[in-house]
């Protein structure tokens, strides 16, 4: 298949070394002027991959566009809709959209599927690629499942079938909201995952990560998706990647928070708590550990004093 990746940073130029392993035409664009475009155009690779010289790295949106049969974004979830704006300025009636990002518009509270039909595509043109598995595991050889799904049974298929390895096993999604909702969702825990880590609460992440469950699970229902995918691969199954591995983002945002370290990176899980916050409050959803991380970060509350009093919350049964 003739693949463009929409993205250079780390999980684009990861997506770009492993679908041209997998023996798919790939094209790479990033902008001109971003760091991680310039560090793989002057160099052929980054912290996480060395480029193969099959990937033709562009600049030129019309040339990557152009090119692909399938079309898979790897950007700031923020930034899509403005992205998507530039894209339907070319030729895209065939195309397959897919979206290997987790994150919630923050403006709106859109999953960001909703945000591609309202650009014009077509629900049996898009897909989300979503799960557990960083980068560092993947190059290392270590495999991992992950979800593929979307509004068309048919595409579901294709996508997994096409993209399946003995490095990443695919699962067939069938509730695209949950898929959505919960992979975003999880982002969010990983930073108050972190921020117990940097307090010293490690012990306590266990809680969080059945509590947090129990949180994305009766918001997934409420919007409409199935609250058993707030225990699948997309939400749970991606738990121990983000609460307990060094390599995530959004963990250790949490981290250095605490700390009073300033975090550098990439960390979806900041506008998706304002964007989940958001949609507990449409859906009147009790969203605790959500508005606490919201708080903290927006509100300048003390992490572990908001953190802690969770668990001072009136007893209730668990289920």
């Amino acid at each position: 298949m003739k693949i463009s990746v929409m993205g250079c940073g780390r999980w684009g130029s990861f997506l770009s070394w492993y679908l041209a392993g997998q023996d798919h035409e790939v094209t790479e664009y990033g902008r001109e002027n971003s760091e991680s475009y310039k560090i793989l155009k002057e160099t052929g690779e980054n912290e996480y991959v060395k480029m193969p010289e099959s990937v033709t790295l562009t600049s030129d949106l019309k040339k990557a566009v152009d090119f692909a049969e399938i079309i898979i974004i790897s950007i700031k979830s923020q930034g899509l809709r403005e992205f998507m704006k530039s894209v339907i300025e070319y030729e895209i009636k065939d195309k397959i959209f897919v979206l290997c990002m987790k994150g919630i518009e923050e403006t709106t509270g859109k999953r960001l599927s909703e945000v591609m039909l309202e650009s014009g595509i077509k629900e049996n043109k898009v897909a989300v690629w979503v799960g557990p598995g960083h980068i560092q595991e993947f190059t290392a050889g270590k495999p991992n499942c992950m979800v593929i799904d979307g509004y068309d049974k048919e595409l579901i298929k294709f996508l997994a079938d096409t993209f399946r390895s003995n490095l990443i096993r695919f699962y067939y999604g069938d509730d695209v909201i949950g898929s959505e909702i919960g992979a975003a969702a999880k982002n969010v825990m990983g930073i108050a995952a972190g921020m117990l880590d940097g307090g010293g609460y490690t012990t306590l992440k266990g809680p969080l990560m059945a509590r947090g469950a129990r949180e994305v699970a009766r918001l997934i229902k409420a919007m409409g998706g199935n609250e058993l995918s707030a225990y699948g691969l997309c939400h749970l199954g991606d738990y121990e990647t983000t609460l307990f591995s060094e390599f995530s983002n959004n963990r250790k945002f949490g981290e250095d928070y605490v700390k009073g370290i300033k975090f550098v990176k990439l960390a979806e899980g900041v506008t998706t708590a304002k964007a989940m916050k958001f949609l507990g409050e449409k859906y009147k959803v009790d969203l605790p550990i959500t508005t606490a991380v919201c708080d903290i970060i927006y509100e300048n509350r003390d992490p572990m004093s908001e953190l802690l009093r969770l668990f001072s919350r009136s007893m209730k049964t668990e289920f």
